[in-house]
Order: structure tokens, then sequence, then C-alpha cells
């Protein structure tokens, strides 16, 4: 099966601490806010705190 083509986001591996992951599952099951988004947003405010951020 051929994996979808995404247009506006890029695929990335990674792993997180098993105790962050239950955490971060929990967030979105009861937030209802796609992991993809709560990934985003996290992203970005490190890279705000780190002034690494580039305006838009």
């Amino acid at each position: 099966m051929a994996e979808p083509y995404l247009r506006y986001r890029t695929r990335f591996t990674s792993s997180l601490k098993n105790d962050l992951m239950k955490e971060f599952d929990e967030l979105a099951k009861q937030t209802r806010i796609p992991k993809t988004r709560l990934l985003d947003e996290a992203i970005e405010d490190l890279l705000k705190k780190h002034k690494k951020l580039k305006k838009s």
C-alpha cells in the first residue's frame, strides 16, 4: 500500500519516555485534540523558548 501524500506536513519518527507517552495519550483523549496538533503546539513553544521560531 502506498504511503499517503502529505502536502503541508512532514513525517518523522521519534520516541518518548513511557510516562510522557501515557500522559500524552490521556491529554489527547481528554481534549479530543489530535496528537499532531498537540505536537505542533509543543514544538512551537519549544522554538519560542529558545528563540528559534522564524516569524511568518
